[in-house]
């Protein structure tokens, strides 16, 4: 699948346990594909590699860091399938621990996925850049987060936009 197909490209943002950084990311994305205009050449989901805190909403803090920013966040909360990595695009992991986790499952799994971190498409980012996780900070952490998050899926839907993905 590419962005010009008929076919929605499905990109599916991953944490570890989907409350924090990959619901943001997830609502950002949506958020500036909502801006655009493109809702129907895109779909966004979440997933942690983790089950922790499967079934549950997003962090409040996460909620409330996007609202500031007019952005909604869906849940609830659910963990990475091997379904994923044929029903998705691309997997784009917040750190290099889920990035392992992921390539580790995706190793079993059938599927075409690209697997990338987030901040693969931070322009301000080097090689192999994280989104910290702020579960366990206070608010600032997730002030950063949303920052880092909002300026790698602006770059992230730009590079998509102008004719689909380079390689790593």
């Amino acid at each position: 699948m590419s962005p010009d197909s008929n076919d929605p490209y499905r990109v599916l943002f991953v944490c570890l346990g989907n409350i924090c950084r990959s619901p943001l990311a997830e609502g950002v994305f949506r958020h500036l594909v909502q801006e655009a205009g493109l809702d129907h050449a895109y779909e966004a989901d979440s997933a942690g590699t983790g089950a922790w805190h499967a079934g549950e909403d997003p962090d409040p803090r996460s909620q409330a860091v996007a609202g500031k920013h007019g952005v909604s966040l869906q849940g609830p909360a659910r963990k990475v399938e091997m379904d994923d990595f044929s029903n998705f695009d691309l997997i784009l992991a917040m750190d290099q621990d889920n990035r392992r986790n992921l390539e580790e499952l995706g190793s079993r799994a059938p599927g075409h996925a690209q697997l990338r971190l987030l901040r693969d498409f931070d322009p301000e980012a080097q090689s192999g850049a994280e989104v910290p996780d702020p579960y366990y900070g206070g608010p600032d952490g997730f002030d950063q987060a949303y920052e880092l998050v909002r300026r790698s899926c602006e770059h992230l839907l730009h590079e998509l936009e102008d004719g689909g993905l380079s390689g790593e």
